[in-house]
C-alpha cells in the first residue's frame, strides 16, 4: 500500500483511540502516504496549526483532510453545503488512495471512504453501525474487547503484518507550549491533576460535589487541583470550584493547549471522555470513573489507571440526563485512596500486550 486514508472523523476520545493504530501503521510503513478525513475542531489532535508537511508538529499523517459533517448536517440543503461536499471528495479522490481504513464504523464514515475512491476499503466487520460494512472490500473479524486493540487488528490488515500496541505521537505545537508553561507560571503551579468533570452526556457524569471533596483532599497533599471544561461547561466548572472551597480553579484552553497542559500533569480524573483518554495517550497516571459504559471497551488504555465502575452499573449507551445510579455509588473516599496510590508510585505504564 503506498497511499493509505484513515477515516476517524470523531469524536476526541475516539481519535484518541484510534492514535496508536496509526503511530504502528506509520512504523510498519515509513514510506506511505497517509492522510487522514477528520472534523476539523479534532485536527489539533494530528497536527499544529499552520503545519504542511509530516515533522514534530505533525507526526503521523501526510495530509489532512477536513470532513465537516457536523456543518453539513445543519444545512443539509444550502447550495453552500453541496459546493463543500463536492470540494471535499474532489480533494479527496485526487490525492489518489489506494486504500481507505475506516476506524470509525459508521455509515457517514464508511461512505467517506466510499467516496473517496479507493478501490481498497477496510473495516471491523461488526461495525458500530452495521450497514457501514457493504461498503467495505475488506472486512477484518477482529476479535479484541478494547476499542485500541480493535484498530490495531484492522491497521494490521493493511501492513500485512500483526502491529502492537506503541504510544501514539501526538503533535508538539510551540506555542501551546509556551502557553501552558506561561499559565502554570501564572498561577504559580508545579505538580497538579486535571479534573475532568464534564462527559458526552449525564449518564457518565460524576456529581460536582464529589469532585470538589477529592480535589480538597489533592490539595492537602500539596497537588494543585484543575478543572478542565469546555465552552459549554462552565456552570460545571464554577460548581465543582464553589465544592471544592477554592482548592481549585478552572482552566478553559484549546485543544492544543489541552495537550500540552496534559503533558505536564502528575494525574488526571475522571469519567469516560476525550480528556481522560488523551491522559492516557500521554501516559498520565489516571483515575477512571465508569458508569453506564464499559472499560473492557473503552477503558484508559498505555498508561498505569485505576478503573472505579461499580457491580451495579449496567453498560448502556443511552444519552440519559440522569448520572447513572450505579456511578453513583463510587464515594470521594475510593477516588481520593486510588489518586493518593497513584501519585505514591509514580508514573509507570501499564500497556496492555
Amino acid at each position: 500500500m503506498k497511499r493509505i486514508l484513515i477515516v476517524r472523523l470523531g469524536a476526541m476520545g475516539d481519535v484518541v483511540h484510534a492514535l496508536p493504530a496509526a503511530t504502528a501503521l506509520r512504523a510498519a510503513l515509513p514510506d506511505a502516504h497517509i492522510g487522514w478525513a477528520i472534523e476539523a475542531r479534532w485536527a489539533p489532535l494530528l497536527c499544529a496549526e499552520g503545519s504542511v508537511a509530516r515533522g514534530p508538529n505533525m507526526p503521523l499523517v501526510d495530509a489532512i483532510h477536513f470532513v465537516n459533517t457536523r456543518g453539513w448536517r445543519a444545512a443539509p440543503w444550502s447550495d453552500e453545503t453541496w459546493s463543500e461536499v463536492r470540494g471535499t471528495f474532489r480533494a479527496l479522490r485526487a490525492a489518489r488512495y489506494d486504500c481507505a481504513l475506516d476506524f470509525q464504523g459508521a455509515m457517514k464514515s464508511a461512505a467517506v471512504a466510499a467516496f473517496s475512491g479507493a478501490a481498497q476499503r477496510i473495516g471491523n466487520a461488526r461495525p458500530w453501525e452495521r450497514v457501514a460494512a457493504m461498503f467495505y472490500t475488506h472486512p477484518v473479524e477482529v476479535h479484541a474487547a478494547h476499542v485500541v486493540e480493535q484498530a490495531l487488528e484492522a491497521a494490521s490488515a493493511v501492513s500485512g503484518q500483526h502491529l502492537h500496541y506503541m504510544p501514539p505521537a501526538l503533535p508538539q505545537d510551540a506555542a501551546a507550549e509556551q502557553w501552558a508553561e506561561q499559565e502554570l507560571a501564572r498561577r504559580g503551579v508545579r505538580g497538579f491533576a486535571l479534573l475532568h468533570p464534564g462527559a458526552g452526556w449525564g449518564a457518565k457524569q460524576w456529581p460536582a460535589a464529589r469532585y470538589g471533596e477529592v480535589a480538597r483532599a489533592l490539595a492537602a497533599r500539596g497537588v494543585t487541583p484543575l478543572i478542565n471544561h469546555g465552552p459549554d461547561e462552565q456552570a460545571l466548572a464554577q460548581e465543582v470550584a464553589r465544592a471544592s472551597n477554592g482548592s481549585a480553579s478552572a482552566v478553559q484552553c484549546s485543544l492544543s493547549e489541552l495537550i500540552a497542559l496534559t503533558r505536564r500533569a502528575a494525574l488526571a480524573i475522571g469519567g469516560d471522555t476525550g480528556p481522560l483518554h488523551l491522559a492516557a495517550a500521554l501516559e498520565v497516571p489516571i483515575v477512571a470513573l465508569y458508569g453506564p459504559t464499559d472499560p473492557r471497551r473503552t477503558g484508559p488504555f498505555g498508561t498505569r489507571a485505576i478503573v472505579l465502575r461499580s457491580e451495579a452499573s449496567t453498560t448502556s449507551h443511552a444519552r440519559r440526563a440522569a448520572t447513572e445510579a450505579g456511578l453513583l455509588t463510587i464515594p470521594a473516599e475510593q477516588v481520593i485512596a486510588a489518586a493518593q496510590s497513584l501519585l505514591g508510585t509514580g508514573v509507570e505504564k501499564n500497556v496492555r500486550a
